[in-house]
């Protein structure tokens, strides 16, 4: 009764329902924008009234009308929403650059306009054929926003064949496409049951899928799948401007890169210029080696070392405030000498400068210095790290001025030894000059020919030998003492009583920068300058028997070897090495393996005349244990009682005192186990 009353319907009344009560009531619900319910509970009370009712089908039909009516301002306010998000969308697509906030923006709007409750967007990564979830909403497992599809699975495989939006009011039970488990998964457990997905086309082509879905069965009406398209659309757009903008900052940054690099090759070229002509300024002032690698080395900002041909520093300089000590650590001979020799080989190759090595965080980078055919050095570049092109090429055509400057040297140093080669020729010659020419020249040098001299020749296993003179004279700078190369040996001439000081200090010189790769001869004194060319050609023969006796890494006495240089100056060193081994072999070996004394006993028993006694005195043992010796040792080698072998024993014991065969091992030699016969 109350319900009827509320719709207008006096039940006293005879008349029935007034119409104009249940017209207002409508209007009214119009009005307030009640929900279908109040208009349904409306056409149900129509609907039980009595037919007997005057005017009652014309009352139900007003309540159908004002349904429609609510129903189509539904639609147009749905509509109007709709155009609103989308003019929202187009205003974020103009406004906002971020990519990730505006397609979070587009997945809420659809979320909301669809009152959906999960919505998410994929991107299509073509390198793995996959749809990867960039932004989700709704979601209640943590799975949903880690999502991938496969592009041949699920609703995904169908809207990318047709490149339509496709809708299914439930997902799980569709058979209409091929199912992913993993997906299927992951929607049992948010509960997904309506879906419908857009797709995001640019160009033609697919880039990207936007999905809205429901945990309860559910048909989306047409309007809410166009709305759903045009939002993919603009995430297509967003999507597209963003990579448009990424690339058009890539190609600003690119030509920002470009101009930088640009702008610096100018400065490069500039500095260049600038270095060349400080150069060729330093050059035509005639400035020294020192003043030029300093200039180097500062306009280069690192250390710079000069090298002779035999890697030697003849130069150095650092850059104020250079921190590096790979420079001042530099040995010619040192760990990285076969590196350093192998880029210079190349750069000699290449005619550029080429990286050596590197040492404690700083690199080293060589260029060999070329006058004409000859290699004149190189010069060495330390910095912490390596340079641009233009830099390297102001190294290396700084290293062609200093090319010029060490060739000038090397012209002048000639000009100045060729004195000294002339009068050394001069003394060695059998053709020697006007003695009073010959008197002048020394007394310039420095030299007293009315003094006994002595002629020391060294040689070396190493080429180069004018680069050994120049670095001796040097080193040796003691008075009175003349040297050059002569004929591809290091020739020395000087008074009798400086023999020793001089033999003493070339050896500490050859050691020093050859090693064990010379050896050398010392003359005895001679009164005249004219014995000295028979001297002369005599020790040249002994440098030829030193070798061969392989006494290197030493300077002899002449007359140390005089005995050898009749008997073997024919023999090569196998030969030597085969008569040492044939004569005291076992004797060598006795020695070398029970730390006895038989060889030197032996030696000063046959250098003594062969007298126990003395031999016993000289060496502070008892005569019976030098007996014992020699008997020990004619058990080895066997007699030496007939002069031809006490010769023959003695000369080769005279050889294995000196060093012959020392660095060869005894089984090397082939000695004889027994007594020799």
């Amino acid at each position: 009764m109350e319900r009827k009353r509320h719709i207008g319907i006096r039940p006293d009344s005879a008349a029935g329902p007034d119409m104009g009560a249940i017209a207002a009531d409508l209007v009214g619900l119009l009005h307030a924008n009640a929900p279908a319910d109040d208009f349904a509970a409306r056409l149900a009370a129509l609907e039980a009234l009595p037919d007997a009712f005057p005017r009652k089908s014309g009352l139900i039909e007003l309540a159908r009308m004002a349904m429609g009516l609510r129903h189509r301002l539904e639609q147009h306010e749905q509509r109007e929403r709709g155009m609103l998000a989308v003019i929202e969308s187009a205003q974020d697509l103009a406004s906002r650059l971020d990519l990730s906030e505006l397609l979070k923006a587009i997945v809420i709007r659809a979320r909301d306009l669809l009152r959906a409750h999960l919505c998410w967007l994929t991107i299509y990564d073509a390198d793995i054929g996959e749809f990867k979830v960039v932004v989700a909403d709704g979601a209640i497992a943590q799975r949903t926003g880690r999502m991938t599809a496969q592009r041949a699975l699920g609703v995904a495989g169908v809207v990318m064949s047709t490149r339509l939006p496709f809708a299914t009011p439930d997902y799980l039970h569709d058979n209409r496409f091929i199912h992913d488990p993993e997906l299927d998964d992951i929607f049992r457990d948010e509960g997904v049951a309506a879906l419908v997905g857009a797709p995001l086309i640019w160009e033609d082509s697919v880039i990207g899928l936007l999905f809205v879905a429901d945990r309860y069965h559910r048909t989306h009406t047409a309007l809410n799948v166009s709305i759903l398209c045009t939002l993919a659309t603009h995430a297509a757009v967003a999507i597209n401007n963003a990579k448009a903008f990424a690339d058009a900052r890539s190609a600003l940054e690119k030509a920002g890169l470009a101009r930088a690099e640009l702008e610096q090759r100018a400065r490069d070229v500039q500095d260049a210029v600038e270095a060349h002509e400080r150069l060729t300024s330093l050059l035509a002032r005639g400035a020294t080696l020192g003043e030029l690698c300093q200039a180097v080395a500062q306009l280069l900002q690192g250390g710079i070392l000069v090298l002779d041909e035999a890697h030697h520093v003849i130069a150095r300089a650092a850059a104020p405030g250079y921190t590096g000590g790979a420079a001042d650590a530099y040995g010619p001979y040192g760990p990285y000498g076969a590196a350093l020799a192998r880029s210079l080989k190349d750069s000699r190759r290449a005619g550029r400068s080429t990286i050596a090595y590197e040492s404690d965080g700083e690199i080293c980078r060589a260029i060999a210095v070329i006058g004409g055919d000859d290699v004149l050095g190189a010069v060495l570049l330390f910095r912490h790290e390596d340079m641009r092109d233009i830099s390297i090429r102001t190294f290396e055509r700084s290293s062609s001025v200093i090319g010029i400057v060490l060739l000038s040297q090397e012209r002048m140093e000639a000009s100045k030894r060729r004195d000294v080669s002339e009068f050394l020729r001069s003394l060695i010659s059998p053709r020697q000059g006007e003695p009073a020419l010959t008197r002048d020249d020394a007394d310039r040098l420095g030299l007293d020919l009315s003094r006994p001299l002595t002629v020391m020749l060294v040689e070396s296993d190493r080429p180069k030998p004018l680069s050994l003179a120049r670095r001796a004279r040097g080193t040796l700078a003691l008075p009175g003492l003349v040297l050059d190369e002569v004929d591809g040996v290091l020739a020395l001439v000087c008074a009798a009583e400086q023999a020793t000081a001089v033999r003493q200090a070339v050896g500490e010189f050859a050691r020093r920068e050859l090693g064990d790769a010379y050896r050398g001869v010392l003359s005895r004194p001679v009164r005249g300058t004219a014995e000295i060319p028979a001297l002369y050609a005599s020790l040249r023969r002994a440098l030829s028997i030193v070798a061969r006796l392989g006494m290197g890494g030493r300077i002899v006495e002449q007359h140390e070897i005089a005995l050898y240089s009749v008997l073997f100056e024919t023999q090569d060193r196998a030969s030597l090495n085969a008569f040492l081994a044939s004569t005291v072999g076992p004797l060598i070996e006795q020695d070398r393996q029970r730390g006895t004394e038989l060889a030197a006993t032996l030696l000063a028993y046959l250098d003594q005349q062969q007298n126990a006694t003395t031999i016993a005195s000289m060496l502070g043992i008892h005569v019976n244990t030098v007996r014992q010796r020699l008997a020990s040792a004619e058990a080895l080698i066997g007699t030496w009682r007939d002069g031809s072998r006490a010769l023959e024993i003695h000369v080769a014991l005279r050889l294995w005192h000196i060093g012959v065969g020392a660095d060869q091992r005894p089984d090397g030699l082939s000695f004889p186990s027994g007594p020799a016969a």
